[in-house]
């Protein structure tokens, strides 16, 4: 399920995309657990994050949270996306035209069916 729009902002611009998206949204973007995110709900099941990069390009991506990453994973990449890079939780991937997105291990009780779509 996608649950995530993020926007990658480099360290200098990452207090101004705050400020930006704040006022575009018309919501506060308050720092969460982590420091480099700022975050709020849009939808039930949707969250825009700022994500502070330290160095590199600024772009957005998306997140897609499930509750078998390696199984997403797999189902994604026979679709043609490529896996960049894994993590603990989490798994970076391009999709077709290079773009960059993560496959998120959903949190215990996260996803509760709205919105999601269930694979055989």
């Amino acid at each position: 399920m996608i649950t995530a729009i993020v926007i990658d902002a480099p360290s200098d611009h990452h207090s101004d995309e705050v400020a930006f998206w704040s006022g575009a949204t018309g919501r506060q973007l308050p720092q969460l657990s982590h420091a480099e995110y700022h975050g709020a709900r849009l939808t039930p099941s949707l969250v825009l994050l700022v994500q502070e990069l330290g160095d590199g390009q600024p772009r957005v991506h998306i997140d897609i949270h499930t509750d078998d990453v390696q199984a997403e994973v797999a189902r994604l990449v026979a679709l043609g996306a490529t896996e960049i890079e894994g993590h603990d939780h989490w798994v970076v991937m391009r999709d077709p035209a290079g773009l960059p997105f993560c496959v998120v291990a959903a949190p215990a009780g996260g996803l509760d069916g709205t919105g999601a779509t269930e694979w055989p």
